[in-house]
């Protein structure tokens, strides 16, 4: 899919105008959040899980706190 996007001004920001059939496919719709991910071919756009981002910060939380550890056993 290549279509071409338009920019806008929306107070002090940027924003971009997505097509019908863009927002369709990323299943988002308006009021949703998207994640932007730079990727080695680009940018990636996909639907935010707020599932995942919640598992994540679990994660994140025990990550810093066994820092020690997962260093020992990364040896």
């Amino acid at each position: 899919m290549n279509k071409p996007l338009k920019l806008i001004k929306i107070g002090n920001s940027t924003g971009v105008i997505l097509p019908k059939d863009v927002l369709a496919r990323l299943r988002v719709s308006l009021g949703d959040e998207l994640s932007v991910v730079e990727t080695p071919e680009g940018v990636s756009l996909s639907r935010t899980d707020p599932e995942f981002e919640d598992q994540m910060a679990v994660a994140r939380e025990v990550m810093a706190r066994r820092r020690n550890a997962l260093r020992e056993l990364a040896k």
